[in-house]
């Protein structure tokens, strides 16, 4: 039965909506192919790190409404505030810390490393 929509129902399926279209658009631009050079397999590897990230901070971190945009942030301060994230370090989060604990020391550097080379 469907009803009035409760508060952050429309929020959550726009975020699911982009994400879903945020994989698919890189599903159909293809997986480098194979004896495809390191860089290639890599930068794919950030970019798909990265999507889940599309969600909430938009299309490849753009979008700072409700959440701080992340495209063109330095290496530096995105690196620290994921591993703050991690370690439980920031009060008053809501889903970061938890997001944060899923990542590795490497992943964390490479997100970083993808959003601080975007342009804002």
């Amino acid at each position: 039965m469907r009803g009035v929509q409760r508060p952050g129902e429309r929020t959550a399926h726009w975020a699911l909506m982009t994400t879903l279209a945020a994989l698919l658009g890189m599903a159909l631009a293809g997986v480098p192919a194979w004896g495809a050079d390191d860089d290639a397999v890599q930068l794919r590897h950030k970019e798909l790190l990265a999507s889940t990230c599309f969600a909430c901070h938009g299309v490849e971190g753009r979008r700072g409404e409700e959440v701080p945009a992340l495209a063109g942030e330095s290496f530096r301060v995105l690196r620290a505030q994921l591993l703050a994230f991690r370690e439980d370090e920031v009060p008053d989060t809501t889903v970061m810390n938890r997001i944060a604990k899923g990542y590795s020391d490497e992943e964390i550097e490479a997100l970083a490393r993808y959003f601080s080379n975007l342009e804002r």
